[in-house]
C-alpha cells in the first residue's frame, strides 16, 4: 500500500502562506500577566545599545507558562525569549554563556510545546516575526511588511528578515501545486505534472527577484559588523567566547552546557521542499558524485561525513520537519520523469526548467552571501592588521572574533565551507536534469567536440583563496576552506 499523500492541515501548515502561520503572528501578548516580557520587547534596542538587558533580565521573575493558550501565543512568547536570550548572550562587551531562569525556565516550556530547540531560529526571526502593514493587501509584497522584533531597531535588519518572508509567502503556494503534481503522477497523468511542474519554475523566478532585492535596504557592512552578532548560535563559538556553549539554568540546579546553532536559511522548510520533491540530492561538501554512486552499489553508503541540511531540521517546527520527512517517502517526480525521458518532451523540458530556475536561484544566493559576508570579512581583516591588539581583547564577542587572523578550523555543524558548499549545493541541483543538453548547461561542462548541441558549457574556474576566511556567523563558524557542513545554504 502506497503512503499516502501528507495533508498539510495535519502539520499546521496553509495552502497559501505555506510554512508561515495561517493567523498572523500576534503583535502582543493578550495576557497582562506577560506585560513585563514586552516592555522589554518595545525596548529591547535601547536595553541593548545602554548595556542594561541583563540587569533588566536578572531582576525579572520568573514567569510561567500557564497564560499561554492558543498557538500563536506560544509562538510570540518563544519568539520573544528567543530575542531576549540572544542578547542577553552577545549584548555585553563579552559573551555571556548562562541565561538565567527568568528566561530559561519559561523557554525550555515553550520549546517543549513548539518542538523547537530554545535558540533562536529561522522560525523565530522570520516565520513569527512580521506583520502586514495593510491588512487587504498580500503579504508577499515587501512594501507591505515590518518586523514585530529586531536587535538594532534598524532597518536594514528588518529587511534582511522580511526578505525571507515575502519569499515564504510567495512560495507557499507551491507545496500545494506539487503534492498535486505527486498525486497526479500516481495516476500517471503526464498532463497535470507538466502544467504544475511549468508553473513551479515560473514561481521561483518570482523568488529569486525577490531575492535579488536583499540590497535594497540592508547594507552590507552594518550586517556584518551589527546585525550578525546577535544571530549567531553556541555552537562552536570558543573564538568568540562561548568554549563551551551556553547553560540555559532553570534554576533545578542540574543544568549543563549546551550548543545550539543559530537562525540560518537552511532552516527554511520551503527550500528543503523544493529539493526534496524534485529529487535533488545533497552530499557532504567535496564529495563527488561518482563517489555516492560507488556507495550505493555497494548496497550501503557509508556514514556521511556531515550532513547539515538534515540536521537543521532539527531547528524547525516539529510539525514542519515530521511533514518534510513525510514528504521524501512520497516524492516522485524525479523517478517519474526519469521514466519518460525520449517519450514526453514537454514534462523533461518543464522538470529542467524548475531545476536550472533553482539553481539560478542559488547563483543569487552565492552573490549575496559573497557581498554580505565574504568581501566585508576580507575588508575587516585588513582593517585589523593596524589596529592595537590590547583594544580589540578588551571587547570581546563576534566582531572582534572575527578579527582574529589566527583562527584553528573549527569543524562540525556549525563550521562550514561557505562558498565551496553553497557552490556544490549549486551543482548538485541540476545534477537530475533529464536532458542532456540541460544536464551539460547546468552542470557547466564543456561541450566534447562533435556533439549536435547549441549550448556551449564552460568549466568554471576556482578563485583560488590565499589563506582561510573564517567567519562565525549565523549558525556557528563560517570558514571558507573546510571540508565540513554548510552555513548559508539556500
Amino acid at each position: 500500500m502506497k503512503q499516502p499523500v501528507p495533508l498539510l492541515s495535519d502539520y499546521g501548515i496553509s495552502p497559501t502562506h505555506g510554512f508561515l502561520p495561517d493567523v498572523l503572528p500576534l503583535t502582543r501578548l493578550p495576557d497582562p500577566y506577560y506585560n513585563k516580557w514586552e516592555a522589554i520587547a518595545s525596548n529591547l534596542q535601547s536595553l541593548i545599545l545602554s548595556k542594561r538587558l541583563r540587569g533588566v533580565i536578572d531582576r525579572l521573575p520568573v514567569f510561567s507558562t500557564i497564560g499561554l493558550e492558543h498557538d500563536a501565543e506560544w509562538r510570540r512568547a518563544y519568539m520573544l525569549l528567543t530575542f531576549f536570550s540572544h542578547g542577553y548572550i552577545w549584548g555585553g562587551d563579552t559573551p555571556c554563556d548562562r541565561v538565567p531562569p527568568s528566561i530559561s525556565a519559561p523557554l525550555l516550556k515553550i520549546c517543549e510545546h513548539l518542538e523547537i530547540p530554545p535558540v533562536s531560529t529561522y522560525a523565530a526571526s522570520v516565520l513569527w516575526n512580521y506583520k502586514p502593514l495593510f491588512i487587504d493587501e498580500d503579504i508577499d509584497d515587501l512594501d507591505n511588511l515590518a518586523t514585530l522584533v529586531t536587535f538594532t531597531g534598524s532597518l536594514d535588519e528588518s529587511w534582511f528578515y522580511l526578505v525571507s518572508v515575502a519569499i515564504e509567502a510567495r512560495g507557499g503556494p507551491i507545496i500545494t501545486l506539487m503534492l498535486t503534481a505527486v498525486a497526479a503522477a500516481r495516476e500517471g497523468d503526464s498532463a497535470t505534472v507538466t502544467r504544475c511542474l511549468n508553473a513551479f519554475a515560473e514561481r521561483l523566478d518570482d523568488l529569486g527577484e525577490l531575492l535579488r532585492r536583499m540590497h535594497e535596504n540592508c547594507d552590507p557592512g552594518f550586517f556584518y559588523r551589527r546585525i550578525r552578532t546577535f544571530l549567531a548560535g553556541s555552537k562552536n563559538m570558543a573564538e568568540a567566547g562561548l568554549p563551551h556553549g551556553v547553560i540555559y539554568d532553570d534554576g533545578s540546579g542540574h543544568s549543563e552546557y549546551v550548543q545550539y546553532s543559530g537562525p540560518s536559511n537552511a532552516q527554511s522548510s520551503l527550500i528543503q521542499f523544493f529539493d526534496i520533491i524534485l529529487g535533488i540530492e545533497h552530499r557532504p561538501t567535496g564529495e563527488k558524485a561518482n563517489h555516492a554512486a560507488d556507495s550505493e552499489r555497494e548496497g550501503r553508503g557509508a556514514a556521511p561525513k556531515h550532513n547539515f541540511i538534515c540536521d537543521m531540521r532539527r531547528y524547525m517546527p516539529g510539525p514542519h520537519a515530521r511533514f518534510l520527512n513525510d514528504v521524501g517517502r512520497v516524492a516522485n517526480i524525479r523517478e517519474f520523469v526519469e521514466g519518460r525521458r525520449g517519450t514526453d518532451k514537454p514534462l523533461s523540458i518543464a522538470y529542467d526548467a524548475c531545476l536550472a530556475m533553482l539553481r539560478a536561484f542559488r547563483d543569487i544566493h552565492i552573490a549575496i552571501v559573497t557581498r554580505y559576508i565574504v568581501l566585508p570579512s576580507r575588508e575587516n581583516k585588513a582593517r585589523s592588521r593596524s589596529r592595537s591588539p590590547v583594544a580589540v581583547r578588551s571587547r570581546q564577542n563576534l566582531a572582534t572574533a572575527s578579527r582574529n587572523e589566527n583562527h584553528k578550523k573549527v569543524k562540525g555543524t556549525g563550521g562550514t565551507a561557505l562558498i565551496p558548499f553553497l557552490k556544490q549545493a549549486r551543482d548538485e541541483t541540476g545534477e537530475p536534469a533529464v536532458e542532456d543538453w540541460a544536464r551539460r548547461f547546468m552542470s557547466r561542462q564543456t561541450k566534447v567536440s562533435g556533439q549536435n548541441d547549441f549550448f556551449l558549457g564552460k568549466a568554471e574556474e576556482q578563485v583560488p583563496l590565499d589563506e582561510p576566511v573564517v567567519e562565525h556567523g549565523l549558525a556557528g563558524t563560517w570558514s571558507m576552506d573546510e571540508d565540513v557542513g554548510g552555513i548559508c545554504h539556500y
